[in-house]
């Protein structure tokens, strides 16, 4: 993520993209009758009565009523429909930023023993998602690493020139190649018959007391039985995540967004860079595919085309609103076009054709300039289109 905010003038100059827009009183003041000396009564036999007729009458109603009220109260008949939308919706359970999801995918996906909900649920353990720092052990960020510990995994992951464990895309990449590491020496020392178990909680055993400790238990050792109890725990949280087809675009497993031109060729990745025309370094914000002139592009995703002209420094230029996902607003640009497919106010949906690759506008040859937008706010398009960021 980064400071550049996209603004509707912006747009119109063809320097970004669109905004798309309670007793009664007085009760114990009350004078009581004066009371009655009692007059004793000449014994009599008492009768056994049976229930009058209003009892019987309103009996059957009564327990009636009394019945479905606890009923209701139960929760009424199994499988009964609620207006609850996060009960139909297992992904409604997710609630982080919507621009960590594919960085999580992305880590996950450099080892088979990993799955993005289980980094989910460390960073939660770890952090609850904030990025304030413990003064008291020196961690930071929110998968919270110590300054030792991301000179060994840190990286500049998201290329925005800077590799801090205050950035959600370099720490959670540090924190899955950790993982992967960790879990590459786990599965060498139960192939080895040194330590058994399943090999996600050896890793998160190796990660709470390390991989010593786990060799010398040859199991999970008891140091790390709460924090591998916590987070797993925590996983069924981000279980959506795991889902291929979490977010609808209908691409790659793990990805949010389709592919807008294949295959993917990436010539200019996001990041700060020397502009080839202009040569003043500034943010690259997006990624140049490579692609032949007339090429196919299309939507990477369900949409409305808010934007579809030709700009000064774009070329023929499409911005398409994705609608909200995980409360912020997604949309995609499609930049440098031979010519425009599709219209402002039209509906298309994921791998929909829009346009064909050019080189128009401000460009040293034919390819496509992609960018996703999120909040108004570039962020790096590799990892919402491909999970192992091509």
């Amino acid at each position: 993520m980064n400071d550049e905010r996209l603004t509707v003038a912006q747009a119109a100059d063809g320097t970004g993209a669109p905004q798309p827009d309670m007793s009664e009183p007085g009760r114990a003041d009350r004078l009581l009758p004066p009371e009655q000396p009692e007059q004793p009564e000449p014994p009599r036999k008492r009768k056994r009565r049976g229930p009058g007729p209003v009892t019987l009458l309103l009996l059957p109603a009564f327990v009636t009523v009394t019945g479905v009220a606890a009923f209701l109260a139960l929760g009424g008949l199994p499988g009964q429909a609620t207006d609850d939308d996060s009960a139909a919706d297992p992904s409604a359970a997710v609630d982080i930023d919507p621009s960590y999801i594919p960085w999580l995918r992305k880590a996950a996906s450099a080892c088979t023993v990993l799955e993005p909900s289980v980094l989910a649920a460390q960073i939660d353990q770890l952090s609850g998602w904030s990025d304030d720092s413990d003064e008291l052990s020196g961690q930071k960020g929110i998968a919270a690493f110590t300054d030792d510990e991301w000179r060994t995994w840190g990286k500049d992951d998201d290329g925005n020139g800077r590799s801090s464990p205050r950035d959600p895309a370099d720490a959670i990449m540090a924190l899955g190649r950790r993982d992967c590491s960790l879990a590459a020496k786990v599965t060498e020392l139960r192939t080895e018959g040194r330590i058994n178990g399943d090999l996600v909680e050896l890793t998160l055993a190796a990660y709470a007391a390390g991989p010593d400790a786990v060799t010398e238990a040859g199991r999970v050792p008891s140091a790390a039985r709460t924090y591998l109890d916590e987070v797993q725990a925590l996983v069924p949280r981000y279980e959506a995540l795991d889902r291929e087809d979490s977010g609808g675009a209908g691409g790659t497993a793990g990805a949010l967004l389709t592919p807008p031109v294949s295959p993917l060729t990436i010539t200019s990745p996001f990041g700060s860079r020397e502009h080839p025309l202009t040569g003043v370094t500034k943010l690259h914000t997006g990624v140049d595919f490579a692609a032949p002139q007339g090429a196919q592009v299309v939507a990477a995703r369900r949409g409305r085309v808010v934007f579809a002209a030709l700009t000064s420094a774009y070329g023929n230029r499409i911005v398409i609103d994705h609608g909200t996902i995980q409360g912020k607003r997604v949309e995609t640009t499609y930049s440098h076009l031979s010519s425009l497919e599709t219209a402002v106010g039209q509906t298309v949906e994921a791998g929909a054709p829009i346009g064909r690759v050019g080189s128009t506008g401000l460009s040293t040859g034919p390819h496509l300039h992609f960018e996703v937008v999120l909040d108004g706010y570039y962020t790096d398009p590799r990892p919402w289109v491909v999970p192992d960021g091509v």
